[in-house]
């Protein structure tokens, strides 16, 4: 990337206003297949109008700008319109919110690796990159999945599901979209956290050699990446604290401070823990002197309990809003380092 290009700057102007203090990123880039799981949940049918119901009842919550800073969105989504006939993005644009897009095609079995997959989707990437960023998106995401346990991440895992992160890392800026690189080591498993950690620093070390190696300015991305985590089905898991010393340990060893800042994923986590270990992991990196901002960027973290309150029903539109901006303002408070658990109760 050309650091004399203008669109440098914009992409700096982008990465920064995403991580921007107190506030932090909304992923409802859920695909059509995955969101009908969702709606099922609540005994919705997986229709275009309650996805697009769905969406634009988190999009008009009244003062959800305050926390949140950019939202992810799906090919469809991008490109709807809101019952009344306004562009979901221009919803999201007037509230001063920036819209992005996910842009990889899933992840595939690998060829000669049992059980480990590689993410897909460059194809032709260049060009739709160009529409998205034609039809108001700001920046882009691809996320890479790396699986712990028999010997997995395998070298081979890791190499090619880094090379593919940042080819789209290179096309997302050239397009002057800014690239949410999504390295995610899943917490399936009975691993304990240093088998996490062990497989977050391979990874990380190999991401930014790949990013470096092809030309990726790192002050114009956004790293999305998992927390440093035991395994969802460990005996012992690790404390909040815990998790916080080993994941600033992890990431002061691999992220370049040019990175300007970092979204974790809440990754399978519920509620309360993925609130809790944000608001360890900031309360450390504020003592430690971190050098990124230690952001958010939750799917189910932020929905799961606006989904049950609003339960498809147009009637309970106004409880899904508030059940919504509740968790916004918790993880908020966490991404500063500031989260009580009375404050559930207070708010």
């Amino acid at each position: 990337m050309d650091r004399d290009d203008p669109r440098t700057d914009d992409l700096w102007s982008t990465a920064q206003a995403m991580v921007a203090e107190g506030k932090g990123l909304l992923a409802a880039d859920e695909s059509t297949g995955t969101i009908a799981k969702r709606l099922a949940s609540i005994g919705a049918d997986n229709t275009e109008e309650n996805r697009r119901d769905y969406r634009e009842m988190l999009f008009r919550s009244e003062g959800f700008e305050r926390t949140i800073s950019g939202v992810i969105l799906f090919d469809e989504t991008l490109r709807q319109r809101a019952a009344d006939g306004t562009p979901l993005v221009e919803l999201l644009t007037n509230a001063g919110v920036i819209p992005g897009i996910k842009v990889d095609a899933g992840a595939q079995p690998l060829a000669g690796a049992p059980e480990e997959t590689v993410t897909e989707g460059l194809d032709g990437l260049r060009a739709r990159l160009t529409e998205y960023r034609e039809l108001g998106a700001r920046f882009a995401k691809w996320r890479a999945v790396l699986h712990v346990g028999d010997d997995r991440p395998t070298t081979y895992a890791i190499d090619v599901n880094a090379h593919a992160l940042a080819r789209y890392a290179a096309l997302c800026q050239e397009a002057g979209l800014v690239p949410i690189v999504e390295p995610e080591v899943l917490m399936d498993g009975d691993h304990d956290i240093e088998a996490c950690f062990d497989a977050t620093e391979a990874t990380l070390r190999e991401v930014f050699y790949q990013l470096g190696h092809q030309g990726v300015a790192l002050e114009g991305m956004v790293l999305k990446p998992n927390m440093v985590l035991s395994g969802k089905s460990a005996s012992d898991r690790a404390t909040p604290e815990e998790v916080a010393e080993m994941t600033l340990a992890c990431f002061l060893q691999t992220v370049p401070a040019a990175v300007p800042g970092i979204a974790f994923l809440s990754g399978g986590q519920g509620d309360e823990e993925s609130t809790l270990n944000l608001d360890a992991i900031n309360r450390l990196a504020i003592d430690a002197g971190a050098p990124w901002e230690l952001t958010f960027s939750y799917g189910r973290g932020l929905q799961a309990a606006p989904l049950r309150a609003w339960g498809g029903k147009r009637e309970n539109v106004a409880a899904g809003q508030r059940a919504f901006l509740h968790r916004a303002r918790m993880v908020a408070a966490a991404r500063m380092g500031a989260y009580e658990p009375e404050m559930e109760e207070a708010s």
